[in-house]
């Protein structure tokens, strides 16, 4: 099932128990997507790929935790457990983020393909896996193993 019939299975499911918060972030989601569809197709009704709506959701995510942390130095208690279920409930449509196996055969993969030779080339191995697997990766986990590799 993809992401957009994920979200309007949520959508309608949200509806029927009339969960008015779950729903506006859905909404919400669904309309982010609507947006860089339009931007990125114009005229010719293509639709973005999988890997660019997690890449879109993933966004979405780091800005609620910069709104997070924003406020809790604001110490505005309510918005903090507001936006953190908006991260929740938008975490859900996310890829699953790959085991630390997997994480390091990709790493390994990437490192190998672009030729990275030393720690100079970690910011251009972590580049080349954010566009490769979007939403999958702990980035922080893989830039350490990508930094032990390249020692």
């Amino acid at each position: 099932m993809t992401v957009r019939e994920q979200l309007q299975t949520a959508i309608r499911e949200a509806t029927e128990r009339d969960d008015r918060r779950r729903l506006c972030t859905l909404r919400l989601i669904q309309t982010a997507i609507r947006d860089r569809d339009q931007a990125h197709c114009i005229g010719n009704g293509e639709k973005i790929s999988q890997n660019e709506i997690a890449s879109l959701l993933q966004k979405m995510i780091k800005q609620r935790e910069e709104q997070i942390a924003a406020d809790r130095e604001t110490g505005n208690a309510e918005s903090v457990v507001r936006t953190q279920r908006e991260v929740v409930t938008i975490r859900e449509f996310m890829p699953p983020l790959m085991d630390d196996t997997s994480m390091q055969t990709a790493c390994a993969q990437v490192v190998k393909e672009i030729g990275a030779a030393g720690l100079r080339d970690v910011g251009r191995t972590i580049t080349a896996l954010k566009k490769r697997y979007p939403g999958q990766l702990d980035l922080g986990r893989a830039s350490g193993v990508v930094k032990g590799m390249l020692r």
